[in-house]
């Protein structure tokens, strides 16, 4: 295991709706950071095929009309079967480019076949062998969310060991889930990796925070999105009009696990941030804090995490 070496933060937005095209964009990307020395590349949230910022999916409390569920179809059939062939080719580039990769989707539920309709936003976390090492689905879907994305349960809490250490962590607002970050922290996070939507400059007090917090390498990751990168004939594009030009300024930070920001935050651009991460300054970070170690107290505080799968429908033979 390396004790040194260079993550990448890639600031960028999608082709909003358009899967293929996505990925194109996000291989480029892969591509120009393994050629900047890049071992460990991070995409933000939901960047395949998009974080669909201003639409409402023609829902109101009480009703639903139809050009919502034509702009739901089209989301849901540019969305990634998991594995699939969107997989297939984001792990090809990983080992290609010999870097690990993880990265936002929109995943669409292959349980139940072609007909199952439930979304959920995702990180992938692909190794350098272009192997899926696992998958997080996010526990809690924000506000609005809620109308478009299913839950997680404890069986994505993931957290994979490479060669790289240990890479983890949790999407967005999840961060504000003290028990989901407790979870996280008692799997031996080494490198968080936090893709988001959140563009406040709130964020980073909680960024900053997590690190401290955790004793670990923060990586936050943001798109930068403009109101004009939007299909023009998208259903619901006119609910765009009251939106601002610049619809998310980024903010993609890198943290050390004492709390220091060593590149970004990246704002009003896409962009690719680049640090080294140096695995011992986790442990040196610990001499005075361990969130599950030597400061916790598990004689009055115990965390019980359910991590089975949860399913609607089980069959008993």
């Amino acid at each position: 295991m390396p004790e040194r070496y260079t993550a990448a933060v890639v600031q960028a937005a999608p082709i909003p709706f358009d899967r293929d095209a996505t990925i194109d964009k996000a291989i480029a990307l892969i591509a120009e950071a393994a050629e900047k020395g890049a071992a460990l590349v991070l995409f933000p949230e939901a960047f395949v095929p998009a974080y669909p910022r201003g639409l409402a999916f023609g829902t109101v409390v009480g009703s639903r009309a139809p050009i919502g569920r034509d702009l739901w179809q089209r989301y849901w059939s540019a969305s990634v079967d998991v594995p699939g062939e969107a997989t297939a080719r984001i792990g090809e580039a990983a080992r290609e480019h010999g870097v690990h990769v993880a990265i936002g989707v929109i995943e669409r539920e292959g349980r139940y076949g072609d007909d199952g309709g439930t979304l959920y936003c995702t990180t992938l976390y692909f190794g350098s062998d272009g192997t899926l090492l696992g998958k997080h689905r996010k526990l809690k879907p924000t506000a609005a969310e809620r109308l478009i994305w299913g839950e997680g349960d404890g069986s994505t809490l993931t957290a994979v060991s490479t060669e790289l250490g240990t890479l983890g962590g949790l999407i967005c607002w999840e961060h504000y889930m003290p028990l989901a970050r407790m979870a996280m922290y008692g799997k031996g996070v080494q490198v968080w990796l936090a893709p988001t939507a959140d563009a406040r400059d709130e964020w980073q007090s909680t960024a900053r925070h997590i690190a401290l917090e955790g004793r670990c390498w923060f990586l936050g990751c943001n798109q930068f999105v403009t109101r004009d990168m939007y299909p023009t004939d998208l259903p619901e594009v006119e609910l765009l009009a009251n939106q601002p030009e610049v619809m998310s300024r980024g903010g993609s930070v890198i943290i050390s696990p004492l709390g220091q920001v060593v590149a970004g935050p990246l704002w009003d651009r896409e962009g690719i941030l680049y640090a080294e991460i140096d695995l011992a300054e986790v442990s040196r970070a610990k001499l005075d804090f361990d969130p599950v170690g030597h400061y916790a107290r598990p004689d009055v505080f115990r965390l019980i995490v359910d991590e089975r799968e949860k399913s609607a429908v089980e069959y008993k033979r």
